[in-house]
């Protein structure tokens, strides 16, 4: 039996038991993150907020000689999809599967092996401004954003996929060449 493997969108197989041997295209993950919802597809308003704007957003968020590990924090999500926080509490077999393409996609492209103080920060202000701008109102306060203060500007999902995918590409380009 072969090992299990996804398809990715130029037609190369990416190992799910061993990404790390597999070709991890910049074009592959510009395309999915650009075209995956965040949140579960559960913000308010007609257009989709994509994985691909978080993560361009959240780049230009961090000091200077984090963009990139800001940028690429989430590109794990191109190969396994956006799982809410809540559902991947409940499968730990996922969690093992996503550590193993972080790494593996951290090693292709030269960032810490462990994610940054900074970039983390960035992702939950991000996610705050996020669940201000454009979640539904929930009364319950988010243990995970006490004391995090979102951005002033206010987020909003107007991106089409193939203008992120292209936004998220110039990015990377810009932090890379």
């Amino acid at each position: 039996m072969n090992d299990p493997y996804l398809l990715g969108p130029f037609g190369e197989h990416v190992e799910l038991l061993n990404p790390s041997s597999s070709p991890l295209y910049i074009m592959t993950i510009a395309r999915s993150l650009s075209r995956l919802p965040r949140y579960t597809s559960h913000t308010k308003g007609y257009l989709t907020y994509s994985v691909g704007q978080h993560s361009i957003e959240a780049s230009y968020l961090v000091p200077p000689g984090f963009e990139l590990e800001a940028l690429m924090h989430d590109a794990s999500e191109a190969y396994l999809n956006d799982m809410a926080t809540p559902l991947k509490r409940l499968c730990p077999d996922y969690v093992v599967v996503e550590k193993r393409f972080d790494a593996a996609i951290r090693l292709a492209n030269g960032l810490p092996k462990t994610e940054s103080k900074c970039v983390k920060m960035a992702d939950m202000i991000m996610m705050a401004t996020e669940k201000r701008d454009l979640l539904p109102f929930d009364y319950e306060a988010w243990d995970v954003l006490r004391g995090i203060v979102p951005l002033k500007k206010r987020i909003r999902p107007h991106w089409h996929w193939k203008y992120t995918e292209w936004l998220f590409l110039r990015r990377f380009r810009e932090l890379t060449e």
